[in-house]
């Protein structure tokens, strides 16, 4: 089992879920952030933003399902063909082990 954190713009959100739908990936949590990469941030008119909004997904798939979920996020959290500065970051973990509160059994 793995995790999933995508950390993306929140435009792309809705358009990034979807997508994953689409292909079968329907179990995610959504958490709105805030936050900023190694730019450390944004200038604009002379004020330093260093907050920015972010959405943040997490998704626990399986081992195999890591590549399309991954082309997926890269293809859909982009705001152009080459992407750009704060499109986001894509991390991923082991999970040891998961339950299902309400049956106390180990699952995915």
């Amino acid at each position: 089992m793995l995790l999933v954190r995508a950390i993306i713009r929140p435009e792309k959100k809705d358009e990034v879920l979807a997508e994953l739908s689409r292909a079968g990936f329907h179990a995610a949590t959504v958490v709105d952030v805030v936050g900023r990469g190694k730019q450390k941030g944004i200038k604009i008119s002379g004020i330093i933003y260093d907050e920015i909004p972010k959405a943040l997904l997490m998704m626990a798939i399986r081992d195999e399902d890591k590549e399309d979920m991954v082309r997926l996020i890269l293809k859909y959290a982009k705001t152009s063909e080459q992407g750009a500065y704060g499109d986001g970051k894509i991390f991923i973990s082991s999970i040891e082990e998961a339950y299902t509160i309400s049956s106390g059994i180990p699952s995915l």
